[in-house]
């Protein structure tokens, strides 16, 4: 039309989608307010809103239809809802009759590169776009307003939430146990039937619902699509560089080798369903995760199970190393000046994951899954588009001469193969984590599984058929998917959108490593084969230590290559596919061994993959193993040294302690000896000697000084107080504290003693002041720990400031 869209225009536009919903919300607070409308609810609260605003918004944008519980067959309703009728569907005619006519009035302007061009496919995906998200407008707000007025309010006990119904106040949830608050059946509103209601849209038991922290409470686990986002976006994000790593190493015989392109990824394509189905029954047989390692721990012995767990260790750490190496190439590509800072892009972005982590795997979910989605979205477009369309859209990137300097053999093809097997790392990673899934676990990893198998396999194999059809290339540049993504979209703003997203989609891949490596590193430390600090969770349920281990040795990884990705893919997928083949081989075991019903079948699937994957890891590491898979081979051995080296020593350990035997009754010990070291009197040593005197049989003072005017005074205070304990002031010229209480304490452990040091330290209520205490308590704590035998006790005195 070439017509200019400015301030009037647009003022028309926001006027008419203003008057539907005023009319619906301000006839149905009209109802509310008036009492007419609370008579025809069919059920009290929240639950009841929403019935009166959904047929107030059927009535003005629809057919009038209403919920079943809803009686507005009544005159009172009728009058309401013939003014909203006429008001939300004949007003908005006279905005829209004027934005017409300024629009007429208006002259055809001059087409630029801000005109919105009113054909093709891009305006009917935004047309079709902005009609969906009017029409979730229309009935989206009225059937949300119930259950969030129902989670406003429930109060936590003492804060009681009261609602009003037909005019008669109803009573309190949350005071039960105080005298006249207390909740009966009777005093709750029913329904039509006459059953007691909660205030909801279900029935449900009345409980107070208290607040509570991200990751805890019961709800802190996955879903099945939270996990897709958690713990797949490596194996999903690997169509930016798979099909591109198929292309780059059959472009060395010509661009007519680039037809086997296709055919390759079939067979990665079946090689994924083998895994994808493998990896189902390994989530049923180990539902407490650990995938490799837990099949090669139960079925394998303990050597495949080192295996095992030093090649996913490796995995999971060049996994977070290539996506976000991936990803600032990618961010390079659109923003060329950051191609000098691609380590620091890398370093901010695992900083960010790291962070997020932290605060629980379904938070970290919860964060990812709108990116996620953006992807799958934005790829399957590419792939839609792009096979709607006869011939790409527009062609981005540089002219790049291919020169011819091998034949399509079976190396180049074998070659090709190992580098789009990139694409299958993180597979596994659904497995190694079915922990973290919200009851019933299994079942929820195993569809998470399908849903990963099903989409990657579609992404992979509609690029794979643009690439064969368009004879894409490698161009100077850009990317294969941005070739692709050009090819289908143009080069319009869905272009530099899709890019984006891939961008942080791959800098986001990282996260699925940072949901399996945890569990994994706290199943080692449950064998004994890592410092148990692993297997720690904190009041949120997150492994932090694990998590901030990957995060260094991630970020050791990307300093020491310098976020080169061309140096880290030769290292990448060795590692999972060793996982992949001890998996396999251990339910084949497992089958043969158990001999449940239907066995045969299962190993016979198990050993098609363990078959396959044995192939696909000794062609990656013979293709690979001059381009840095060496690395990889020599790191795989030394972790299962560490492993087995760390279990050796808890072994030793345990045998020393006597762990699993009982021991002889203790010793008895008479005459034990509380000793208190003390500055002055105050209530600090009044605090500390109050609780020594609890203790133990005898209690001491001591105090270290240097100024004998400063002892003297101590003295006299210490007898105008007398507390009913000894006080020894020990001289300390040198105007040492830690050595001369470290000497007293030792001449009074002599003899085999029992004696304990009861050290009082301040503690201020704002951690900010931590800095301004006096730390010599911690020290002199730490020197006795190491020097002497006693029992050392920490007393905190905490301020008020």
């Amino acid at each position: 039309m070439r017509k200019r869209i400015g301030f009037p225009e647009m003022r028309h536009v926001v006027l008419y989608a203003l008057v539907a919903p005023t009319a619906v919300l301000g006839r149905a607070a009209l109802a509310v307010a008036l009492g007419g409308g609370q008579s025809s609810m069919g059920n009290p609260g929240p639950h009841g809103l929403t019935e009166l605003v959904y047929a107030y918004t059927s009535n003005v944008n629809s057919n009038g239809s209403a919920m079943a519980g809803f009686n507005g067959a009544t005159d009172f309703h009728n009058l309401l809802m013939t003014a909203a009728m006429l008001v939300g569907r004949y007003v908005p005619m006279v905005f829209l009759l004027a934005l017409a006519g300024r629009l007429a009035r208006q002259r055809p302007g001059v087409v630029t590169v801000g005109t919105l061009q009113a054909r093709g496919v891009n305006f009917v995906a935004l047309a079709t776009g902005a009609a969906l998200i009017l029409a979730l407008l229309d009935f989206l707000p009225a059937l949300s307003l119930g259950p969030l007025a129902e989670g406003l309010l429930w109060r936590p006990p003492g804060g009681p939430a009261i609602l009003t119904h037909a005019g008669r106040p109803v009573r309190a949830l949350h005071g039960a146990g105080r005298p006249g608050t207390e909740d009966t059946v009777a005093d709750r509103p029913t329904g039509r039937d006459g059953v007691p209601m909660a205030y909801g849209l279900a029935r449900r038991e009345l409980r107070p619902r208290v607040p509570l922290r991200p990751g805890e409470g019961g709800k802190h686990g996955l879903t099945s699509l939270q996990g897709l986002a958690a713990l797949s976006l490596d194996a999903l994000s690997s169509v930016a560089y798979g099909p591109e790593a198929i292309v780059l190493a059959l472009v060395v015989a010509g661009t007519g080798a680039l037809t086997a392109t296709l055919p390759i990824t079939l067979a990665i394509t079946f090689l994924l369903a083998t895994l994808v189905v493998s990896y189902g029954q390994v989530i049923a047989v180990h539902p407490d995760g650990g995938g490799a390692y837990a099949v090669a721990k139960a079925d394998l012995g303990g050597t495949a199970s080192l295996l095992a767990a030093a090649s996913l260790v490796v995995d999971y750490v060049l996994t977070v190393a290539v996506s976000l190496a991936a990803g600032a190439d990618a961010l390079a590509s659109a923003f060329p000046s950051l191609g000098h800072d691609k380590l620091l892009v890398c370093l901010i972005g695992l900083a960010l994951l790291t962070a997020v982590n932290l605060r629980g795997i379904a938070e970290s979910a919860r964060v990812l899954m709108l990116p996620t989605l953006l992807f799958i979205v934005a790829i399957l477009g590419v792939i839609l588009l792009g096979l709607l369309r006869s011939h790409p859209v527009a062609v981005v990137g540089t002219d790049q001469p291919v020169h011819a300097t091998e034949a399509l053999g079976a190396l180049v093809i074998l070659k090709a193969f190992s580098s789009g097997c990139s694409a299958l790392t993180g597979v596994e990673a659904i497995a190694n984590a079915v922990p973290t899934f919200r009851p019933p676990s299994v079942k929820r990893a195993q569809r998470t599984e399908l849903m990963l198998g099903g989409l990657l396999g579609i992404m992979l194999i509609g690029l794979a058929i643009l690439i064969h059809r368009d004879h894409v290339a490698p161009r100077g540049g850009v990317t294969v998917l941005a070739q692709l993504t050009a090819g289908a979209y143009g080069t319009g703003w869905p272009y530099y959108v899709t890019n984006l997203v891939v961008t942080l989609v791959l800098g986001l891949a990282a996260n699925t490593s940072f949901g399996g490596l945890p569990v994994l590193m706290s199943l080692l430390a449950r064998d004994h084969r890592l410092p148990h600090l692993f297997g720690l969770r904190a009041e949120r349920p997150v492994y932090r230590y694990g998590v901030v281990a990957l995060a260094l040795l991630a970020a050791l990884l990307l300093i020491a290559a310098d976020a080169d990705t061309h140096r880290l893919l030769p290292l990448f997928a060795i590692g999972v596919f060793i996982g992949f083949t001890l998996s396999q081989l251990g339910l084949v075991r497992h089958w043969a061994t158990r001999r449940p019903p239907g066995w045969k079948r299962r190993a016979l699937i198990n050993g098609t993959g363990a078959l396959l994957t044995t192939v696909a890891g000794v062609i990656l590491l013979l293709t690979k193993f001059l381009g840095g898979a060496w690395v990889v081979v020599l790191a795989v051995p030394l972790l299962m040294l560490l492993f087995a080296h760390i279990q050796r020593y808890y072994t030793a350990v345990g045998q020393e302690l006597g762990l699993g035997r009982t021991p002889q009754p203790p010793p008895r010990h008479t005459g034990s000896l509380v000793i208190v070291p003390i500055g002055e009197v105050s209530k600090l040593a009044r605090h500390a000697l109050g609780a020594a005197l609890a203790l133990g049989d005898e209690v001491v003072a001591v105090a270290v000084h240097a100024d004998p005017v400063r002892s003297r005074a101590l003295e006299e205070a210490w007898e105008r107080w007398n507390p009913g304990v000894r006080l020894d002031i020990v001289n300390s010229p040198h105007h040492s504290l830690v050595q001369p209480i470290v000497d007293y304490v030792q001449r009074a452990a002599e003899g085999g003693r029992q004696v304990a040091v009861l050290i009082p330290e301040v503690e201020p209520k704002h951690r900010r002041y931590e800095i301004l205490q006096n730390q010599r308590g911690l020290l002199l704590a730490t020197v006795l720990r190491a020097r002497t035998d006693v029992v050392v006790c920490l007393l905190p005195y905490r301020l008020k400031l």
